[in-house]
């Protein structure tokens, strides 16, 4: 499973670990990833998504799931989060239509 965040693509950096006696060895930084499942509103149903924190945290900030991806820009978005906002709009388009 690949250590990357399933909507804003936050994955692994690498960068070195220095010693006092500045001795430098290489590192990896891992992503803090929770698996979570998260409610979006347009489509009714929960969504298991594995998120960085600081995702999630975006996303209770903007107001929940589908205000987030349906916000963001899709070249900012991973293939995942490309996906699940096509499903959004593809829904809420239909629920406009329907008004």
């Amino acid at each position: 499973m690949a250590r990357r965040c399933d909507l804003s693509g936050k994955g692994v950096m690498t960068g070195n670990n220095v010693s006092h006696a500045n001795n430098k060895t290489r590192r990896r930084y891992l992503p803090n990833l929770q698996d979570t499942a998260m409610l979006s509103d347009a489509l009714g149903q929960m969504v298991r998504l594995r998120l960085a924190t600081s995702t999630i945290r975006t996303i209770e900030h903007n107001g929940g799931l589908d205000a987030y991806i349906l916000g963001e820009r899709p070249s900012k978005l991973s293939a995942e989060g490309r996906r699940l906002r096509k499903r959004i709009e593809k829904v809420s388009g239909r629920e406009q239509a329907a008004a």
